[in-house]
């Protein structure tokens, strides 16, 4: 710990250079030296202001059930760790290194929706809205900081074991732009709350967070789901009662997860790759290694979604086909009566540019 804080310590002016560096882009957005561009139809920003971790796909899902039932939606994002460029519209065949895995996760989800990725989110949006006359809403993905799109309604999450107000820029901290810059948001919500969450726990997050009088606050929560199967048909039904879990992360933050199989087994054993991972074949050889090695027959390896968009291609299903994996989907739930006023928060601004236009 004190070896950390040191580092954090040599390391923080060099935060201080680039916060500044941001906060002069901020300002020159602000005073449009630099363009930002908006659009006739209505765009969603969900981001953060930290390097990951907060639950933004999740979040992203839960905006796509509340919305494509009365409303043609679409998302755009980066596409984060795939190796094409470009705008690209995703479709079930869209292999994970042509589009990322979260577009692939979300467009293996959902088949009434448009999902595209492009690096460039103006150009993104240009192509999807001349594509489609009769989109009404597009969410983007992962675009707090990509200000040359002006979006008519912005999402900032923040993790509750770590919120941006207790953080530092890189490289002391994980933020990408000073605390501050959450003043442009519309729209707060802090993610991976406990589930038993009190009400003196939502007022000093308030305090802390330095709400300002044009933004509302929401509080959500993580509901894990069945494990499903990673290939078809499976090697094997998961079992009820296990003695041990390989848990397989490659993401930002496998600690919810980690907590919430705790209560199926005696003994985790964890294998953590870099967020965004890419596996290869060898990596395939050392997930069945330790697996091997764990002294039970009474065991399973579990991960998470988006780790099975990783690991389920044409290349390594075959090499784990006989392997007993598990992915957990989770969804996204508010606590008390915030599901009802973010809902209505968000369908309000759709049905009102809808109405506008």
């Amino acid at each position: 710990m004190k070896y950390m804080q040191l580092l954090q310590y040599i390391l923080y002016p060099f935060s201080l250079v680039y916060g500044f560096v941001m906060q002069l882009r901020n300002i020159l957005f602000d005073l449009r030296i630099l363009p930002s561009a908006h659009f006739d139809k209505a765009v969603i920003s969900v981001g953060n202001l930290s390097m990951g971790g907060t639950g933004k796909t999740p979040h992203i899902e839960y905006l796509i059930r509340m919305l494509s039932s009365s409303v043609s939606v679409a998302t755009l994002s980066r596409g984060y760790g795939r190796e094409s460029k470009g705008f690209i519209l995703a479709s079930p065949g869209s292999k994970v290194n042509e589009i990322g895995d979260e577009p692939l996760q979300l467009v293996s989800k959902f088949d009434n929706i448009k999902v595209a990725v492009d690096e460039k989110r103006k150009r993104g949006l240009t192509n999807l809205i001349s594509r489609y006359n009769d989109l009404d809403v597009v969410l983007l993905d992962d675009a707090f900081q990509h200000r040359y799109v002006r979006p008519g309604l912005s999402i900032l999450l923040t993790s509750y074991s770590k919120l941006y107000s207790e953080d530092h820029v890189v490289p002391s901290g994980t933020l990408r732009e000073f605390p501050s810059g959450a003043n442009r948001a519309n729209i707060i919500v802090v993610t991976k709350t406990p589930k038993i969450f009190s009400p003196i726990s939502r007022r000093r997050v308030i305090e802390d967070l330095k709400i300002q009088k044009h933004q509302q606050i929401f509080f959500s929560y993580i509901a894990y789901n069945e494990p499903v199967p990673l290939l078809e048909p499976a090697p094997s039904a998961f079992p009820l009662k296990l003695l041990s879990i390989l848990l397989l992360t490659g993401i930002a933050d496998h600690s919810f997860l980690q907590e919430h199989i705790e209560r199926l087994c005696s003994d985790i054993v964890l294998l953590r790759f870099n967020d965004h991972h890419a596996f290869t074949a060898s990596d395939v050889a050392l997930i069945e290694t330790r697996f091997n090695e764990i002294p039970t027959q009474k065991k399973v390896i579990i991960t998470t979604e988006k780790d099975a968009m990783r690991l389920r291609t044409a290349e390594l299903s075959p090499l784990l086909e006989h392997l007993p994996i598990f992915y957990i989907p989770i969804s996204i739930e508010f606590h008390g009566s915030d599901k009802e006023l973010f809902d209505s928060r968000v369908l309000g601004y759709v049905n009102r540019y809808k109405t506008s236009l």
